[in-house]
């Protein structure tokens, strides 16, 4: 059923859905709430999800290819090398413009973790693709070890965005950067 296509109905209560489910948190958000604002009835929600849960997995889905290709589209458009590896720091800032809240995932995660729902799959796939993204691009660049390496950098990454939101922090992300940015002078004598 993810991969589906929706009718335009299903677009908008997914639309809805989205921006409520990021706003007040999954849980919170009742699929009366989701079928009003989306012009649409309960009854046509489940016919397009399933359940409240296959709502959420399409949610968590989209928000997921968005992301990878906000951030592929970001990083392609730069030069091969450290500017890949930082610009993925870049792409971040640009996506936490509108993303307030932090992490959609981690959020997610915040709701489900410790039960057997199929989203913690989701995200898991998520963390794990931004952190093979780092190992990829460090390993285009030279690095030795770029499976370590992007596991480091995806752990700057995950901190700037907790950090930018809980923490308070506008200058998290800047800051995560210039931390990668040393490491990587750091480790460049031993570049392939």
């Amino acid at each position: 059923m993810l991969d589906k296509p929706l009718t335009p109905a299903g677009e908008r209560i997914l639309a809805v859905a989205s921006e409520l489910f990021y706003a007040r948190g999954i849980r919170a958000v009742g699929v009366d709430l989701i079928a009003e604002e989306a012009g649409t009835t309960k009854k046509t929600l489940y016919d397009r999800f399933g359940s409240k849960d296959g709502l959420v997995q399409r949610y968590l889905t989209r928000r997921y290819a968005l992301w990878c290709d906000h951030v592929t589209e970001f990083v392609d458009a730069l030069e091969p090398g450290d500017a890949r590896i930082l610009g993925v720091y870049d792409a971040l800032d640009v996506w936490m413009r509108d993303n307030h809240r932090g992490c959609g995932f981690v959020n997610a995660f915040a709701e489900f973790g410790g039960t057997d729902s199929p989203v913690l799959a989701i995200i898991e796939s998520e963390k794990a693709w931004t952190r093979s993204l780092f190992a990829r691009l460090a390993s285009e660049a030279g690095y030795p070890d770029a499976e370590q390496l992007g596991t480091r950098l995806s752990v700057l990454h995950e901190g700037a965005v907790v950090m930018g939101t809980a923490g308070a922090r506008d200058d998290a992300i800047v800051v995560a950067r210039g931390i990668a940015s040393d490491l990587l002078a750091a480790l460049a004598g031993a570049r392939q």
